[in-house]
């Protein structure tokens, strides 16, 4: 609590008590939390569905959303760039660059998401060995990850789309799109995962295909309600690829630092899974039970990061620095407070969740009390999203969160992980709880950081 004193955070702004603020951050961060709960809600469908099926088939699909995971946070780190120079520039006054923000993001995007599609598509079965030498796993993972990955170019496109609905005032239609999607995921899993209206039973494989076709519908919704929010604001498309107020330099001097710090925070997630999956099948299954709630808790807060991402990056581009830091402030008491909440929602709940799996007691046990451990760092995690995925990098400096990404994950993270497992020998709770302790150093670096406000800056020249 003291750091957040020291950093200005607890003072008498009543920022919760300003209707206007709270009206315009949830105009961005209601639907933005919304469609991150229903993009969790693809895994957790799945998971439930899949849970049906027994543990080999519950850890397959977790290990798909593993390999996910590195895609959705390079392309997010894409996206993130696209939002730095969307907002800036909308909120400057300067539509022109905005739209070249936009293009060169989404070709970096396509891009990137072929070559991951290319490696997942191909070597499948050796990237899955790399998690575990359970063969029966292996073998029900390595077709659920195929078709995942043919899901990289509609995801990545539908990304950078969703960045410039977001800068643009449109954020329901991101979330409409998602919601489309989320229902043909769920009817699609039903029919092909245990064969339904005269299909085969496909099992893990037809979760597959169903991500693959609700994502399609997801990007098809996404362009079409782009196209008609243009009409309607009398806007045009102005595609380009030559930046001209920031300079390909500065575009990947803004990128890189965010592309390598996503990766290596993913990489070391993965890590840390191989890690639980070489604890056993049954650590590896438990954990796999809890990703799903876990990403719904932080997504129904995510929409604080990405309002932070617009509201304080427009507010930069007009070089109100006041405005930015007080608004600041503002987001990261409301992360508080909704972070508590669903805290101990989740702690209450985290019994009846596990119990909708058909799997072993001790899974089913182990899984509840990493919930519970999970919810107890929550708030930390969900302030270091607002903190590091929005405010700080508001300003275009992402090298300074690269730098805390790699101390929190590298230096801290991943060293107590091997410790509290292979040097003390320890079960999978204690090990992610200590793990657990990198978010706390995340949040302190983060801080004092954001308390110097050199973080601050305008693209505007």
């Amino acid at each position: 609590m003291s750091d957040f004193v020291n950093a200005g955070i607890i003072n008498n702004d009543k920022h919760l008590l300003n209707k206007e603020f709270i009206g315009t951050v949830g105009k961005i961060a209601i639907p933005v939390a919304l469609q991150s709960m229903l993009q969790s809600s693809f895994s957790i469908v799945d998971q439930l569905m899949i849970g049906q099926l027994g543990k080999n088939s519950i850890a397959a699909v977790g290990l798909g959303g593993n390999l996910g995971l590195i895609f959705s946070v390079v392309v997010g780190a894409i996206g993130t760039v696209a939002g730095i120079i969307i907002s800036q520039f909308l909120g400057a006054g300067d539509e022109k660059e905005a739209w070249r923000g936009f293009t060169v993001s989404a070709l970096f995007a396509v891009i990137v998401a072929t070559i991951f599609m290319g490696a997942c598509f191909l070597f499948a079965n050796e990237i899955l060995g790399l998690y575990t030498t359970d063969a029966l796993t292996i073998a029900e993972g390595t077709p659920y990850l195929k078709l995942i990955s043919l899901t990289c170019i509609p995801s990545a496109i539908s990304i950078i789309v969703a960045t410039w609905l977001r800068c643009s005032d449109h954020a329901t239609i991101p979330l409409v799109a998602s919601f489309v999607a989320v229902i043909c995921n769920t009817g699609l899993n039903y029919v092909l995962i245990f064969g339904r209206f005269g299909f085969s039973p496909l099992g893990a494989k037809g979760a597959g295909y169903a991500t693959l076709v609700s994502q399609l519908f997801n990007l098809i919704f996404m362009v079409c309600g782009m196209l008609i929010c243009l009409k309607k604001d009398n806007r045009k498309i102005m595609l380009s690829v030559r930046l001209q107020k920031v300079t390909f330099g500065e575009y990947m001097v803004m990128i890189m630092p965010i592309l390598i710090s996503e990766f290596l925070w993913s990489l070391g997630q993965n890590i840390n899974s191989g890690v639980y999956g070489h604890l056993g099948t049954d650590s590896l299954a438990a954990y796999t039970l809890t990703t799903p709630i876990q990403g719904l808790l932080v997504g129904a807060l995510s929409g604080l990061s990405a309002a932070a991402g617009v509201l304080i990056g427009k507010k930069l581009g007009k070089k109100d620095f006041d405005g930015a830091y007080t608004d600041s402030k503002g987001l990261l008491w409301l992360g508080v407070i909704g972070s508590v909440i669903l805290s101990v929602v989740l702690i209450s709940l985290a019994g009846v969740y596990v119990s909708f799996y058909q799997v072993e007691e001790v899974v089913m046990r182990t899984a509840r009390i990493l919930l519970i451990v999970f919810a107890l760092y929550a708030p930390v995690k969900v302030l270091n999203m607002i903190l590091g995925g929005g405010i700080i990098r508001s300003g275009g400096d992402t090298r300074i969160i690269m730098m805390i990404d790699i101390i929190g994950t590298w230096l801290v993270g991943i060293p107590l992980c091997f410790l509290a497992a292979y040097g003390l020998k320890l079960s999978i709770v204690p090990v992610y709880a200590i793990l657990s302790v990198e978010e706390v150093v995340r949040l302190v670096i983060s801080l004092i950081i954001f308390k110097r406000k050199n973080w601050m800056r305008s693209l505007e020249k």
